[in-house]
């Protein structure tokens, strides 16, 4: 049951955060920035208003998933620092002898009261009219890229994962006492994953039993991600992969098992839109997306600054229809004038190759028509036949007994000429420069708040994972910038 007003906590207590915690404190100004009862409006008809015991106030349990996305610790970590650290209970609302939520209550609220929920949407648009509103926002123009996220089942096995994370707790132990190598259980040398949950339950008991050692911080954080990793691989590891992620490539020798994030910011470095896929999508189909809702979130729109990946024709045609410039440099590649199925075969900029509905990259390409002799030249990539074979999806892709699979491209058009025009102009060349600032916005994403991994299985936890990132970097951009 949810209450029909949130109680204001009061407490003989409470003068103590005006000594504790500082004005200049990152939770303190963020509480002060933004008022959190859209969360609530958002999540009422999740909780049932005159039915079982008080729940916990959303917009706390929010709260508690913020804190988690800003300092990047497991679920019981955020917890227990909650329970001492003043600016964590100042920022949850909550009186200095309040007592803390059970970690697993986190896990129940994911899955319960977010569930069906566009937090991402949500959450950017939120900000995005913050920023509106205290006239951060300026250009007129949107960078665009995609960002991608390793699944959680790669590159490593859950054994890979579960050794890492025990060899990572292991060295912190040995680091403070060295003598407790003689205590530790035997390593388990088999790729058996029961043999390995076993020896990293034993650890954590053999190192959780010692109450000296588990009680330091640096300690007592890789045991609880130790913990975290065994349960959910307790949970999930029957499943080899994540059923939702896809192989993506970012070079043609190179690929990732994940996600992908397409994005779309301002030049003042705030995140307007997001749109979460599987690895293999490309970059370029994204754009209309990002721009209508860059666009519904309030922000005027007349240029686009983005890589080759965003110069397709089709990006083009809508961009020209709305008066839009598009920074982008063609490539012969990705500048199809007219091709066969361009819904279904998608470029990657990276690997410089088509990728076929199934995920799989050609392997080769080679240019067919001689230059200026009046029809258009065209690129034709070349599949692996041995996969088409047996793939899933060849009917009406592949035709039994053919010895190739070959994709044409033509590479040349009149919006194609206009751009090639268009990249020669001072204009286009001034505003390329500003394409770095997203590339660093997305490190920030990866090496700050964990983003370069999903924590969890699922487009949609990642969606989730998404949301709660892109809207902290956005209040802390805010912040710097008021």
């Amino acid at each position: 049951m949810l209450a029909q007003q949130q109680k204001i906590q009061f407490s003989t207590f409470s003068g103590l955060y005006d000594l504790i915690v500082p004005k200049d404190n990152l939770l303190r100004k963020i509480n002060e920035l933004i008022d959190f009862s859209f969360i609530h409006e958002e999540l009422v008809d999740k909780y049932c208003l005159n039915n079982g015991r008080v729940a916990e106030s959303p917009i706390r349990m929010f709260k508690y998933l913020l804190l988690k996305s800003i300092y990047n610790v497991s679920d019981v970590d955020i917890v227990e620092r909650s329970r001492y650290d003043m600016s964590f209970k100042y920022f949850l609302e909550m009186s200095p002898e309040e007592e803390v939520i059970n970690s697993s209550s986190l896990t129940k609220f994911r899955k319960l009261r977010l569930k069906d929920t566009d937090l991402l949407n949500l959450l950017i648009g939120k900000t995005v009219s913050i920023a509106i509103e205290k006239g951060i926002i300026r250009s007129r123009s949107i960078i665009v890229d995609a960002t991608h996220s390793l699944s959680r089942s790669n590159p490593y096995s859950a054994l890979e994962v579960l050794r890492e994370r025990s060899k990572l707790l292991r060295k912190t132990v040995y680091t403070i006492d060295e003598d407790m190598k003689g205590d530790m259980p035997e390593k388990n040398d088999s790729n058996d994953l029961e043999k390995e949950l076993a020896y990293c339950r034993e650890l954590e008991k053999r190192i959780g039993s010692n109450q000296t050692l588990s009680s330091i911080p640096a300690i007592k954080e890789k045991l609880n991600l130790l913990k975290e990793t065994v349960e959910d691989t307790e949970e999930n590891y029957t499943l080899s992969k994540d059923k939702d992620a896809r192989t993506g490539h970012k070079t043609a020798d190179s690929s990732f098992f994940g996600y992908k994030t397409h994005l779309a910011m301002t030049e003042e470095r705030i995140i307007t839109a997001a749109v979460v896929t599987s690895g293999e999508k490309g970059d370029g189909p994204e754009l209309p997306r990002l721009l209508e809702i860059s666009q519904n979130n309030g922000i005027e729109v007349n240029t686009i600054i983005g890589d080759a990946a965003y110069s397709g024709k089709e990006n083009l045609a809508i961009a020209a229809g709305q008066d839009i410039n598009v920074v982008a440099r063609l490539t012969p590649a990705i500048t199809q004038g007219s091709r066969k199925e361009e819904d279904k075969f998608d470029y990657n900029k990276d690997a410089g190759m088509f990728v076929c509905p199934a995920g799989h990259l050609a392997i080769r390409k080679a240019r067919q028509g001689k230059k200026n002799r009046g029809k258009n030249q065209a690129d034709t990539y070349y599949f692996d036949v041995e996969k088409c074979k047996t793939c899933p999806l060849r009917e009406n892709c592949y035709k039994p007994g053919a010895k190739t699979k070959t994709y044409s491209v033509t590479i040349r058009s009149d919006l194609h000429k206009e751009q090639m025009a268009f990249q020669e102009t001072d204009h286009y060349k001034e505003n390329i420069k500003q394409r770095y600032k997203i590339e660093a916005k997305n490190s920030e994403l990866k090496n700050v708040h964990g983003y370069g991994r999903a924590i969890s299985y699922g487009i949609n936890s990642m969606q989730m994972q998404g949301a709660l990132a892109i809207f902290t970097v956005n209040l802390k951009r805010i912040l710097k910038l008021i």
